[in-house]
């Protein structure tokens, strides 16, 4: 059964894990500018724009409060989901840059942050991650990406003709 808030997620893990997942989340909450709700997003921990503040919601989905970052614990290792890296170009490379000051070994994809103990994080350079993105800059960059997406699907829809359809075999017996 899935968790419906933070309380129930945390209990359902293991003794470890909800030790590690509790230690990132204070770490974040303390560094987290003021506009941002927390609350179960995606089936994790997450930190979110409420929809009182962008009523226009993630993806366009007016029912889904746009995210800032996700932290959730999967088989083999946790995870944060760093979706402001996303809307935000210079700041990916600015942690990656921080986090090997840290000394730490960093196992990331494109957004994903995975460590296997709370050791493994560097914990100070997450913070500071955090608070570098105010909700206002976060709703203007992630609003200018969906502008430049919806710019970029008509700019390719004027480039070519849609193909015409063939006609059902009811059409051409008509003729």
């Amino acid at each position: 059964m899935a968790s419906s808030t933070v309380t129930e997620y945390l209990a359902a893990l293991p003794a470890d894990r909800r030790a590690a997942i509790s230690a990132v989340r204070q770490a974040i909450n303390r560094r987290l500018p003021a506009g941002y709700k927390e609350g179960i997003q995606f089936g994790m921990i997450g930190w979110f724009v409420p929809l009182s503040t962008y009523p226009a919601g993630y993806g366009g989905n007016a029912k889904v409060p746009l995210p800032l970052l996700c932290l959730g614990s999967k088989k083999s290792y946790m995870a944060l989901y760093m979706l402001c890296f996303y809307g935000q170009p210079a700041l990916s490379p600015w942690f990656v840059a921080e986090y090997k000051k840290s000394g730490k070994k960093l196992d990331m994809g494109k957004g994903c942050v995975r460590f296997k103990t709370l050791d493994d994080l560097a914990l100070d350079v997450v913070g500071r991650t955090v608070a570098r993105v105010s909700v206002a800059e976060h709703v203007a960059s992630y609003q200018a990406r969906r502008d430049e997406m919806g710019a970029g699907k008509a700019k390719s829809a004027t480039r070519s003709a849609p193909k015409a359809k063939k006609a059902t075999g009811a059409a051409r017996r008509k003729k």
